[in-house]
């Protein structure tokens, strides 16, 4: 499933401010406190718009000049001990020139002028072969703030993060002897960001991105070993975890592992299926949201390519992809385009209302951006994303949605999956779920999968709950090589007929 379109060709030698990370070694993290400052601010906006001339110099239709200064820091914590504890910085400039169908990217991590310079002719003569260097004047647009982290987590002493982590473990250990194994991680990234082109405006959006994961072992009888793994974040700052507790993190994962010992064999076939609230939403992300990229759309790659005004799905299901929630994993105040973030409707009531446009293929599509342009770095041009997709509340019980299945499965948890968007068949694994055998949950199940075909699962889609529940905010997406931090949700929802992977055919006749 390419989708590149173009080489990113390198310019100068990599001279420039990029850092190597700081690491410690086996044990503790020094006393001494290690904090990578905030970044400063980016480019002079005359440089911007020298670049944005000389990147138009060949005839371009379009240009474009994204600058990124971040920090990060990551603790790992593993066997009881900080195995790594790292600090690092970097930044560099990303130049896109555009002509028709044509997209030129090169980037640079050398800031020097003469540099730059040369970095923008390359991404020009990729694209286009005419016209002259001109500056293009540029203003700055107001941006919208939907998260703003008081104190930005380049500036928090590491030692508070190790303090985290330590605090997971110690909690995780405790939980119950049972647990042998207990990995504790952080990650966090602050980054300044400034997006101009040649519709002549200019955005900057300061961007603070966090998370703690814990991953255990629980060993039971005659050796059977179960994991669980819980984690969570966002465009937070270090207080946030004061409410969303390393302790608490700690237990779920503990209690995920706990709670699978002794699992029987899943049963096979088609059956009824509950998802739970919450993360079950990657089923959505994975299965649906990725065929409404407008790339895909654009390219006729996607099932759903042409089929705008058609009814795709249950009239009970209504999906959202809104990069405007306060403080979620996935929001954008601005995309990586500078285009403000969006709430978009994507099927309503069965229905599909749209698709997720980025500024290339918006106008090679002639649409307008719904902001979901997105890029993992400087080093890499936008693709349509999505933000945080999540499914719409119905008015049913999460109580009376167990109560009405007579036989079927539990998805409480899942962990990887794969789908292919030409077609949306998908395969997921089911990392925790339980059977439901008139109408309660009773033994928890092992190796469970979920095979399916997206728009017959949405079709599928019998009773939606009324929890609306964000993921906790610890979701990648990954897409031609790109990783960007995405946010999902789900209330309860029942699925009739979905089949299950599982070692015990035949025993899910079901409901």
């Amino acid at each position: 499933m390419a989708t590149r379109r173009t080489p990113q060709p390198r310019t100068a030698p990599r001279t420039g401010p990029q850092q190597p990370a700081a690491r410690t070694g086996r044990g503790r993290a020094p006393a001494a406190p290690l904090v990578a400052s905030t970044p400063p601010p980016p480019l002079p906006i005359a440089t911007i718009e020298r670049l944005l001339g000389l990147a138009m110099g060949r005839g371009a239709d379009f240009a474009e000049v994204y600058v990124e200064r971040g920090a990060t820091t990551s603790v790992l914590l593993d066997e009881g001990k900080i195995k790594s504890a790292a600090v690092g910085m970097s930044s560099g400039v990303g130049i896109r020139a555009i002509h028709g169908a044509r997209v030129g990217y090169a980037w640079s991590d050398d800031l020097d002028d003469r540099t730059l310079d040369q970095t923008a002719r390359t991404a020009a003569a990729v694209a286009a072969s005419g016209g002259k260097e001109e500056p293009i004047r540029v203003s700055r647009i107001s941006v919208p703030r939907y998260y703003h982290v008081i104190e930005p987590l380049a500036d928090v002493a590491i030692a508070r993060k190790v303090d985290l982590v330590e605090r997971a473990d110690a909690t995780a250990r405790a939980y119950d002897r049972r647990i042998t194994q207990v990995q504790a991680s952080w990650a966090d990234h602050s980054k300044k960001v400034a997006v101009a082109n040649t519709e002549g405006y200019y955005a900057e959006d300061e961007q603070d991105l966090c998370r703690i994961h814990v991953q255990v072992v629980a060993q039971g009888k005659d050796g059977e070993r179960r994991t669980g793994s819980y984690g969570g974040g966002g465009r937070v700052g270090i207080g946030h975890f004061d409410n969303f507790r390393p302790e608490d993190v700690a237990r779920e994962a503990a209690r995920q592992a706990i709670a699978t010992l002794g699992a029987v064999d899943a049963p096979a076939g088609p059956q009824t299926v509950v998802l739970a609230p919450g993360w079950s939403g990657i089923l959505l992300h994975e299965a649906i949201g990725h065929g409404l990229e407008a790339d895909f759309i654009r390219k006729g790659t996607s099932l759903y390519a042409g089929k705008l005004g058609e009814k795709v799905a249950s009239d009970k299901v209504t999906v959202i992809d809104d990069g405007t929630m306060a403080n979620a994993r996935g929001s954008v105040n601005v995309d990586d385009e500078g285009v403000p973030a969006e709430r978009k409707v994507l099927i309503e009531n069965g229905i599909l209302r749209g698709y997720m446009f980025d500024k290339h293929n918006a106008r090679l599509m002639k649409q307008k951006s719904t902001g979901s342009g997105r890029r993992q770095s400087f080093k890499h041009y936008p693709l349509p994303r999505m933000t945080n997709t999540y499914l719409a509340p119905g008015d049913s019980t999460p109580d009376e949605i167990i109560r009405s299945v007579d036989r079927g499965l539990y998805c409480k948890h899942f962990g990887g999956g794969q789908v292919d968007i030409s077609n949306g068949n998908f395969v997921f694994e089911v990392a925790e779920a339980y059977l439901i055998e008139k109408g309660k949950l009773t033994r928890p199940v092992k190796n469970a999968t979920l095979i399916g075909v997206g728009p017959e699962a949405l079709a599928g889609v019998s009773m939606v709950g009324c929890d609306p529940t964000p993921d906790p905010g610890i979701g990648t997406c990954g897409k031609d090589g790109q990783s960007v931090p995405v946010g999902v949700g789900l209330p309860t929802v029942r699925i009739d007929g979905l089949t299950v992977g599982g070692t015990k055919v035949g025993a899910g006749k079901v409901a």
